[in-house]
């Protein structure tokens, strides 16, 4: 049985959990879905949905709101309890706070950042990213389970997680927490300031590189994702240049993520770039150079001068 961790917040699931549960039905074998928090009913229900043999709920005072501390003890003694084979996760700002501790405290093997999973002389192997994307590694966990492992956002699509005919059963989980043992609280929602967004929620994104020349160009490109409904995001080398605000550079040092509309205006296509929204459902790639490697990956390209394309694209969608 492998075991998916669902992650949500104030009784909203974060859509990542549907990728790792399309992740492990890919995998096979028997799946249970657990969530965790002070009243999780609702979320639980919803889950019930997917074509899994159980929703574990997993509730205790002490763990609204959320704390590594408690989640590490709610989650050792689920996994004590189930012997699962495998603890697969999403590899959000949540998971990598508490997933490293839960490990460890169990004796475990974690794997991160997965991008998939493939059978391989009767185990699993987990396909991971390696040197800032430009290599990805077969990563075959020995001994004893359970082996945990988390998915990147956009590695699987939510939508591709199969639907059960009927709900699933579900089931509680006996924990007990110590209030005494939870030494910290993070500040909500992991974020460095009430403006930081996390990127791998939104639905659509328009990003900028290196071909919006200067800063001063940059409301041509947010005049763009407001008529799209969009969020602004950007390559490195403009974050880096102060431009926008760290948290929104898209890569491999910044946020990942698997919008359904990304465009990508003046962005070369760097590896480190790419690996940060490849799991993008649609991609449209504005671009002067034709043979720039984002078109490699684009589903739509327009080979064209961005200050004479985004005008004409805001101006359509205007009408």
């Amino acid at each position: 049985m492998n075991l998916v961790i669902a992650e949500q917040r104030n009784g909203v699931i974060n859509p990542a959990t549907w990728e790792v549960i399309a992740a492990a039905q890919q995998i096979g074998g028997p799946v249970t879905v657990g969530v965790a928090g002070a009243a999780v009913g609702e979320v639980a229900a919803e889950l019930s949905h997917a074509d899994v043999g159980a929703v574990l709920v997993v509730e205790d005072p002490a763990l609204e709101p959320y704390t590594p501390d408690g989640f590490v003890q709610a989650w050792a003694q689920v996994v004590e309890a189930e012997r699962p084979d495998a603890v697969l996760l999403p590899h959000t700002y949540q998971a990598r706070d508490f997933a490293p501790q839960l490990a460890a405290r169990l004796g475990c093997g974690l794997i991160t950042d997965c991008i998939a999973a493939k059978p391989r002389e009767g185990a699993v192997a987990f396909v991971r990213p390696m040197f800032q994307g430009k290599f990805v590694a077969d990563v075959v966990p020995e001994g004893p389970g359970p082996h945990f492992a988390s998915f990147q956002i956009g590695a699987y699509r939510a939508d591709a997680a199969r639907r059960g005919e009927s709900p699933a059963p579900t089931r509680a989980a006996a924990v007990t927490i110590d209030p005494a043992a939870i030494r910290q609280r993070p500040e909500p929602p992991f974020q460095e300031s009430k403006q930081a967004i996390d990127l791998g929620q939104a639905e659509r994104i328009v990003s900028v590189g290196r071909g919006i020349k200067a800063q001063e160009h940059l409301p041509l490109a947010q005049d763009l994702a407001r008529a799209l409904g969009a969020e602004l995001a950007a390559s490195r080398p403009i974050c880096d240049a102060g431009w926008l605000p760290m948290d929104r550079q898209i890569g491999s040092s910044g946020q990942t993520v698997a919008p359904r509309l990304y465009l990508a205006l003046g962005i070369s296509g760097a590896i480190q770039h790419l690996v940060g929204m490849k799991g993008a459902r649609t991609i449209v790639a504005i671009n002067k150079d034709a043979d720039a490697p984002i078109f490699e990956v684009a589903d739509y390209g327009i080979v064209g001068d961005l200050f004479e394309v985004v005008p004409a694209l805001i101006a359509a969608l205007g009408e």
